[in-house]
């Protein structure tokens, strides 16, 4: 008989005590720590069994000296979606384990679900939430079947398992880890100790059966992955999908990859059948109106390795109340007010009555320190009443001095600007050292100082 335990654990970092406690030692939150009932005394070996066939015959593990080890190319399955190719970092690694967390209703389960249903594969989609026919009525929506894909719905880890290996697919997906339960664990499932066990037994199946496993998994209100933080280091790759419900543009952001770049995000548009990938953002984002109105400035920017050009939005006007409103959506307010205080102190602009409303169009949160130079040129249009004309572009930094300090791979942000047909670029000075602006067709205006911004557009 196996021994039956009972521990207290951290429902937000998964620190385990042998009885109850208020104040977590590891994280520092209160009230977090709920009862599990485990089963302690269960061998790895004993729980492979539950899912392992007699005819797989594993040999144990050899020491082997590292230069007698063969490198090649990491075999991958290539996706006919290149968005998630590009932040996989060139396809599906054989044998990996990759967890996909957002917030509910964001797109996880249409993503993998058009990847189930689109890549030429032998696929398995195991479901713990939705019935065979709810997912068959949401895979008509999203496009007609091109692979082999077969649906599961269960929530034993252990049938899974067994279910996956008698079938051998190219590629399983869970949907999701805290729908899943271990026999081996008698505790709830979503609880720290199912998604710790479950996790680790679909690692172990990925690694020795070489067949990659793709995880959906929830998160908590302040936006992390759900459960222990053990889940992402098992793991190989983490991918967060980003996006405003109010806006139809989704991001695929890479946290973690051990097989490619952290740098790679993918770009998507919510439509009524599915998700569809955006090749060229910058042209999605870019409002298109008639005249041209002040207050709007475009900049450069890089998310990831990937330039974009988007539209800073600004408007500037007399405070009603005794005291100014500073807001801002998709930009940090606190350096919103920095700048505010820049152009206060270093160019006599007056601010300080006025109410100042900041937008990032599209929905999307901008931390690139580059799209500093075109929300003080949106800024200074907006009090000035002067519109910028619509075929200039701005990049770079701008400090506590007034100055405008260079920026990372500003060629990539030139080159963006010259495809989609602007004319001018402001850029600092000190990103011309070494810079070739003769290839390019658009001109590039080189500044130092927010003074001489001023002069080269309002003057």
């Amino acid at each position: 008989m196996s021994k039956v335990k009972k521990i207290f654990a951290c429902t937000n970092c998964g620190a385990t005590s042998p009885k109850w406690i208020g104040n977590c030692p590891s994280c520092n939150s209160w009230n977090t720590y709920q009862e599990e009932v485990i089963i302690k005394d269960t061998a790895q070996e004993t729980k492979k069994k539950a899912w392992s066939s007699s005819r797989t015959k594993q040999l144990d593990p050899q020491i082997i000296a590292l230069p007698e080890i063969k490198s090649g190319n990491t075999a991958r399955l290539v996706t006919s979606d290149n968005e998630l190719n590009r932040v996989l970092g060139g396809g599906i690694v054989s044998g990996s384990l990759v967890l996909i967390g957002g917030q509910p209703g964001i797109g996880k389960s249409t993503l993998l679900l058009q990847l189930a249903t689109q890549i030429k594969a032998k696929i398995l989609y195991v479901s713990g939430e939705e019935s065979e026919e709810q997912i068959k009525m949401r895979a008509d929506r999203v496009g007609k079947a091109q692979s082999e894909c077969y649906i599961l719905t269960e929530t034993n880890v252990a049938k899974i398992l067994s279910q996956a290996q008698s079938l051998e697919p190219d590629l399983v997906i869970i949907d999701s880890i805290q729908t899943l339960s271990s026999p081996h664990i008698d505790s709830t499932p979503g609880s720290v100790s199912q998604i710790r066990e479950c996790s680790g037994e679909l690692q172990r199946f990925a690694k020795e059966e070489n067949i990659p496993v793709f995880i959906i998994g929830h998160i908590t209100k302040d936006g992390s992955i759900a459960g222990p933080k053990l889940l992402e280091h098992i793991v190989d790759t983490v991918l967060q999908f980003e996006g405003d419900q109010n806006y139809t543009y989704r991001i695929l952001r890479t946290i973690k990859n051990r097989f490619g770049s952290t740098d790679e995000l993918g770009i998507y548009q919510m439509q009524a059948d599915g998700l569809r990938e955006v090749s060229n953002p910058s042209e999605l984002l870019l409002s298109q109106k008639d005249e041209e109105l002040s207050g709007s400035a475009v900049s450069a920017t890089l998310e990831g390795m990937r330039p974009m050009l988007i539209e800073t939005q600004a408007l500037v006007s007399t405070a009603v109340y005794g005291t100014p409103q500073r807001s801002a959506t998709g930009f940090d307010l606190r350096r919103l007010s920095m700048l505010l205080a820049v152009l206060e102190k270093r160019c006599g602009f007056m601010f300080g009555q006025n109410d100042v409303f900041l937008n990032i169009a599209g929905g999307l949160k901008v931390v690139d320190p580059a799209i500093d130079l075109s929300i003080i040129s949106a800024l200074i249009s907006s009090l000035e009443d002067v519109a910028i004309p619509s075929n200039i572009c701005f990049a770079g930094e701008v400090g506590l001095s007034g100055e405008i300090r260079a920026v990372n791979r500003i060629d990539q942000r030139i080159q963006e600007a010259n495809r989609l047909g602007f004319e001018q670029i402001f850029i600092s000075k000190y990103n011309t050292k070494g810079l070739d602006v003769s290839r390019y067709d658009i001109s590039v205006i080189p500044i130092a100082k927010v003074e001489e911004l001023y002069k080269e557009l309002f003057e």
